[in-house]
């Protein structure tokens, strides 16, 4: 923010505090891939080159996109603009730090860090965890089987309810919107 010549203020501090479940989430996707080739036996180095280079370009692109959603905040004039300027090049700033370092730093420390002993160390906390969630995949999974089985079936519950949502708001918006004057 020194190298921009921004101040500290509190929409800054609000983009810098969005960006933190960016970078986070960023880190945490790269973590979990990775992991999931150690797991399956995969050398720690050569998990994390092929972890990371298989979610680069979701990254990438999901980095890209945030930051195009900002684009118009750089274009509002007056006080407000160069307020909502700030906050809009911090939060696209620290979204690409974010999105580098979950590109290189990141996948460099698991292959240095992780190893199959370190993933299989668990107390049975741990280990009732990954059951339950080994379930919880199953179940998605056996879900996302059916809906993918049924594609017809699938939109036509999709366009229903959006149908049934318009039908809604025509019928309630004049009760909605009589309150807001």
């Amino acid at each position: 923010m020194v190298f921009l010549d921004f101040s500290i203020n509190n929409l800054t501090l609000m983009a810098l505090t969005i960006a933190t479940g960016f970078v986070v989430d960023d880190a945490i996707v790269v973590i979990e891939n990775i992991s999931r080739y150690i797991e399956k036996g995969e050398k720690p180095l050569a998990a994390a080159l092929k972890g990371a280079g298989e979610i680069g370009f979701t990254i990438i692109s999901l980095t890209f996109s945030l930051i195009a959603v900002l684009i118009p905040l750089l274009f509002m004039g007056d006080i407000v603009g160069r307020l909502f300027r700030e906050f809009a090049v911090t939060l696209a700033v620290a979204i690409l730090i974010s999105a580098v370092v979950s590109l290189t730093l990141t996948p460099m420390m698991c292959a240095r860090m992780l190893s199959q002993q370190s993933l299989r160390k668990q107390n049975r906390f741990s280990r009732a965890c990954e059951r339950m969630f080994d379930r919880v995949i199953a179940s998605y999974g056996r879900g996302l089987a059916k809906v993918l089985n049924h594609p017809w079936l699938t939109l036509s519950v999709a366009f229903a309810t959006l149908l049934l949502s318009v039908m809604l708001w025509i019928v309630h918006s004049e009760r909605v919107l009589s309150g807001t004057g």
